[in-house]
């Protein structure tokens, strides 16, 4: 797993002059703008090709020494179209810039991966353009290390949202939940969620019969003497069971499929995106689990196999045909509050 860094969401907003105030004002989540420094009104940073503008765009080397003088953060702008423009950008670093600007329309993603690969342990950003939320996601996963930026153009408040959704990290409050049950519940259909990324030691996803109470199901990184290492797969749960999105609702297990995306989370409960690949719902027999923590209690129904795991306090696996009641695994627990089609709402309620 990658660790997270920083990246910076930059909005290059293309309504018309009349509507641009209006537009501003409704920007939540957005610090730096691609406008004339008099624009943002000394709301935003700003990065534009101006020596008023907080970060100073130049597009000749000329311009990067005189900037270089005034002692502001700048950077250089190039549209990729040859090898000798990703020369000249490795120059611009060189001479200081603390950010390079690519753009890049037509062949996009392997020029940014070679840039990526040639500034990744230099002290300059690479930041590129877009003009989608779905080209922003694309930007940040470049190479797996992604770029330090992106600016997008855009006329739409949805957009920028969506963008910055992209920018969100989560963190679970994992704690140890004290298994107080554990019963055989008969046969019924559960959800093995592959996904596009490969999981480690300690990562899996919290599963539950609640949205606020839920166990961490290891992934299948682990093989045996009978199955092959499927560090891709999490053998989730029953259909019905819940998981939290990177959007901020549960869906059902049996909701997922492929493109949809869900949190892998680790044993710290720091959580990553990524992509299901595809789900299986095939006919198990099945074990209940039921825990307690915080004053919280709650229960999850999983296959009852040996290579689904969960994680105990110390790290270690524990298969749930070894769970017993008294035993501590990892989960997440929190107050109860009301879901309305997996979005979270403040109501009166009780689940069993």
């Amino acid at each position: 797993m990658t660790d997270p860094k920083s990246r910076d969401l930059i909005v290059r907003p293309t309504v018309p002059k009349a509507g641009l105030e209006k537009f501003i004002s409704k920007l939540k989540g957005v610090t730096i703008l691609n406008v004339e420094p008099k624009v943002a009104a000394g709301k935003f940073k700003t990065i534009f090709e101006s020596p008023d503008a907080d970060y100073v765009i130049c597009k000749t080397f000329d311009q990067m020494k005189a900037a270089k003088q005034s002692g502001k953060p700048f950077g250089y702008f190039k549209k990729v179209l040859s090898n000798a423009d990703v020369d000249e950008i490795e120059k611009a670093s060189q001479a200081g810039a603390s950010f390079i600007i690519v753009d890049a329309n037509d062949w996009k993603i392997i020029p940014l991966e070679n840039i990526i690969a040639k500034l990744h342990r230099s002290k300059t950003k690479v930041y590129t353009t877009a003009s989608s939320s779905k080209e922003v996601a694309t930007m940040f996963a470049v190479l797996e290390l992604g770029v330090d930026g992106v600016i997008l153009s855009t006329d739409s408040i949805e957009e920028v949202e969506k963008a910055s959704q992209q920018l969100s990290t989560q963190h679970f409050s994992i704690k140890p939940v004290k298994i107080i049950e554990v019963r055989d519940v008969g046969t019924g259909e559960r959800v093995c969620v592959d996904t596009a990324s490969m999981m480690g030691m300690g990562e899996g996803m919290l599963i539950g019969s609640r949205s606020n109470f839920m166990l961490l199901v290891h992934n299948e990184s682990v093989g045996s003497s009978f199955t092959s290492p499927r560090p891709f797969r999490v053998n989730a749960g029953a259909v019905y069971c819940y998981t939290i999105t990177p959007d901020g609702n549960t869906r059902y297990l049996s909701e997922l499929e492929s493109g949809t995306e869900v949190w892998i989370v680790n044993r710290e409960g720091q959580a990553r995106r990524a992509t299901v690949g595809r789900s299986k719902i095939e006919t198990r027999p099945l074990l209940l689990l039921r825990g307690e923590a915080g004053g919280e209690r709650g229960t999850v129904i999983l296959q009852n196999a040996e290579t689904i795991r969960l994680v105990k306090p110390d790290g270690k696996l524990l298969s749930v045909t070894e769970v017993q009641a008294g035993d501590e695994v990892l989960g997440f627990a929190k107050p109860a509050s009301g879901r309305h089609f997996g979005m979270e709402v403040d109501e009166y309620i009780v689940e069993k």
